[in-house]
């Protein structure tokens, strides 16, 4: 009782009998502990020892398994009939009616009880005797004994050679074993009162059951009303019935008792025990992402598959969400400034080709201008290589086509800065060596840095070649569609390469700065090789950092970036005097040798 006192649990199940129960009920009400709602087994909850009104506040609510009911006809008329002189050899008769009436129909000197005739009347008080309304037990009875009376049928119905026993034999009927009389006990099976009885393979009968709910009676008092039935004939998950509406819990409540010490983990989520505590107190702890459970309790997550991550419930594995650069906001953004520099490059071109006989192209080398233009046009519109879904072709074709197109730029620049140099060096004396820098041998110069570059590529394309790759380590929810470089040596030689092309460039620019002239192509030169290292620098961290996708944006900007500085610095400020100040389009104001 200290127990029930102290404790969070408000339901008691109680196994115990009535003669039992009554001591400790007595002191159970005299400490006066209230709110319990008790589960009772057969022998208590149908005992009308407790159905006083004094023990509702303690023991309403009370709800159990009791013996179903069974109506067995002509009992009442029976018992009324039953009395010694009818059924003289009885001995429970005799008992009966001593107890009854305290006298015996046939005294001795043994019972030492006064005579009476045998055929008295039943009085009122006997009235408990005679109350068939709720035989339970004798109802349970009333079936042992006709199974017993079927198993004797069959038995004796036996016919010789078609017996259950050895050799197809039967049981003698003056000569019954107890073991004989079993088997067709096993095999019994009939009806009483819409009830089917028979037994299992281990010998128990089909169970019956009332479900028994203890209620305030109209005066004060406990009535056992019947709230459902367990009918063990019927499928699995039909067996019991319960009316829910009409039970009534324990304080005289219509709604459930909740006796929890934790409450139940809903999907999602995960048992944790507490530990020093009941397995029953325990904390619900939500599943990790990537780990899913779809039932109320469960003990553990399980993880989803590879290709599937959890729903924000936690309740279901869904299909991972696939990303690569597509023509989202960003991919837009991208595939604009690619068109918008192709088209630019384009309309330069144009303008030079326009007015390739005017002094500004011809001393600029108007050959290499127009493969600068070629190659940055290529560079630009090579950048949309890197938007969209990765294929096996469009992995080897990106980087590739980036590097080669930019060699090729890079190249050509190259080959400008040296004819630059040559064509200041060639005006000192002694100095010819402009006849080593011819148009064909600069197409040489051209190519063989390219080819080298091409070497390269090739070398990677058959070794290690790019290939696309699920990317599911950087973002567990997501599989980012990527190209792998295949071989990272190569990846990064092809870009050593370009920016030792670009150092070069720019170490020859710069010593070619000072120049005399109105037009020193070399300082342009300069700051476009300082504005294209700068971009790559900036890109080796950034690429080196970026995921997937953010990964193709960022060598695609970088892309966009290098080219738009090398096409404004070398080409804007010839554009600028071509179209804007054609008077200073001579060659005279370009070398200098304007008279003032």
């Amino acid at each position: 009782m200290k127990v029930m006192r102290s404790s969070t649990a408000k339901v008691v199940v109680v196994f115990v009998g009535e003669g039992l129960m009554t001591p400790f009920l007595r002191d159970y009400m005299t400490q006066n502990i209230t709110g319990i709602q008790w589960l009772a087994s057969e022998a208590l909850v149908t005992a009308s020892v407790f159905s006083g009104r004094e023990y509702y506040p303690y023991m309403g609510g009370t709800i159990g398994f009791g013996i179903r009911k069974g109506h067995i006809p002509t009992l009442g008329d029976f018992l009324q009939s039953v009395n010694p002189k009818r059924y003289p050899d009885n001995v429970l008769v005799h008992e009966l009616w001593e107890s009854l009436y305290g006298c015996s129909p046939f005294p001795s000197s043994v019972t030492q009880m006064p005579s009476c005739s045998g055929q008295e009347s039943l009085l009122e008080q006997h009235s408990a005797y005679m109350n068939t309304s709720s035989p339970s037990v004798a109802y349970n009875v009333y079936k042992a004994v006709y199974a017993i009376a079927h198993s004797l049928h069959n038995l004796i119905l036996c016919q010789p050679g078609r017996g259950p026993f050895q050799n197809n034999s039967c049981a003698q009927s003056n000569n019954i074993h107890p073991w004989q009389l079993q088997h067709y006990l096993q095999e019994v099976n009939f009806q009483i009162g819409g009830e089917v009885v028979d037994f299992d393979a281990k010998g128990d009968s089909v169970p019956y059951y009332d479900i028994i709910n203890w209620q305030r009676g109209t005066e004060g008092n406990i009535e056992f009303v019947n709230v459902g039935l367990f009918d063990g004939t019927k499928a699995v998950g039909q067996k019991l019935l319960i009316q829910e509406d009409r039970i009534m819990w324990a304080g005289h409540q219509s709604e459930v008792p909740v006796s929890v010490c934790s409450a139940s983990c809903l999907p999602g989520s995960r048992k944790a025990v507490r530990r020093g505590e009941p397995i029953c107190c325990f904390d619900c702890v939500p599943c990790d992402s990537g780990k899913i459970s779809n039932q109320t309790n469960s003990v553990d997550c399980a993880i989803c598959p590879e290709d599937f991550w959890s729903n924000n419930d936690r309740t279901a594995c869904i299909s991972k969400k696939v990303e690569y650069l597509t023509f989202d906001s960003l991919g837009i953004a991208l595939t604009v400034m690619s068109v918008v520099g192709a088209c630019f490059t384009l309309a330069v071109c144009g303008v030079f080709f326009c007015h390739r006989h005017t002094a500004i192209v011809r001393v600029n080398n108007s050959e290499l201008s127009f493969f600068i233009l070629f190659a940055l046009t290529l560079c630009f519109l090579c950048s949309l290589l890197f938007i969209g879904k990765p294929t096996y072709w469009s992995c080897m074709l990106r980087h590739t086509a980036f590097s080669i197109t930019f060699s090729l730029c890079i190249s050509c620049i190259l080959g400008k800065t040296l004819v630059v140099l040559a064509a200041f060096t060639a005006t000192r004396p002694g100095h010819n060596i402009m006849k080593w820098l011819g148009p064909k041998q600069q197409r040489t110069i051209i190519s063989s840095c390219t080819l080298v570059q091409v070497v390269i590529c090739a070398a990677w394309l058959i070794d290690v070649p790019p290939f696309p790759s699920r990317n599911t380590q950087y973002e567990h929810s997501k599989i980012i569609l990527e190209c792998s470089v295949g071989s990272s040596l190569a990846f990064w030689c092809v870009l050593g390469y370009i920016g030792l092309q670009a150092c070069l460039c720019f170490v020859l620019a710069f010593l070619a700065r000072k120049l005399p002239g109105n037009f020193n192509e070399a300082k342009f030169i300069t700051f476009s090789m300082l504005i294209f290292c700068a971009v790559w620098l900036a890109f080796i961290p950034a690429y080196i950092s970026s995921p997937g996708n953010y990964a193709d944006a960022v060598e695609s900007f970088a892309i966009l970036a290098s080219s738009f500085g090398l096409l404004f610095c070398l080409f804007a400020p010839k554009s600028y005097i071509i179209l804007l100040k054609s008077e200073k389009n001579t060659k005279q104001h370009l070398m200098g040798k304007e008279k003032k």
